[in-house]
């Protein structure tokens, strides 16, 4: 099993972060998705930009503070964990993985695809928290 994590601080206040993070019905921010499908108000499914389908299974929700969820799709089965820690003027944010690839041959790329996963997730999220203090 893969584990990979990131943390960084975002200059916004914890709401804000929580809630763009947790709106995954509005994903236009996400360079990674064409599209989002809500089950209910626990289960959704993203779609790649190539249309690729992952089943989110949220877990546990403590309010601007711990979000998790299981996810899955035909290459890989995990667990998402995201920390969420209100600081003066700015949130620090932890999100963890844990990956198992499900084909053998995906095993030894898993990790360095969760690093390049998780930092555009960051990067997108970061960028899109700044437009939206622009307007």
């Amino acid at each position: 099993m893969a584990v990979s994590s990131i943390k960084e601080v975002i200059n916004r206040d914890v709401k804000k972060v929580w809630d763009m993070v947790l709106d995954y019905e509005n994903y236009t921010w996400r360079s990674d998705l064409s599209r989002t499908e809500v089950i209910d108000e626990n289960k959704f499914i993203e779609y790649t930009k190539d249309g690729y389908p992952t089943t989110f299974t949220v877990t546990l929700t403590e309010p601007f503070k711990r979000w998790e969820f299981d996810m899955e799709n035909t290459n890989m089965k995990g667990h998402w964990t995201g920390v969420f820690t209100e600081k003066v003027d700015s949130t620090e944010i932890e999100f963890t993985e844990h990956v198992e690839a499900k084909k053998f041959y995906l095993k030894p790329f898993v990790k360095l695809y969760l690093k390049k996963q998780q930092k555009q997730f960051v990067y997108d999220l970061k960028k899109a928290l700044m437009q939206r203090s622009v307007f």
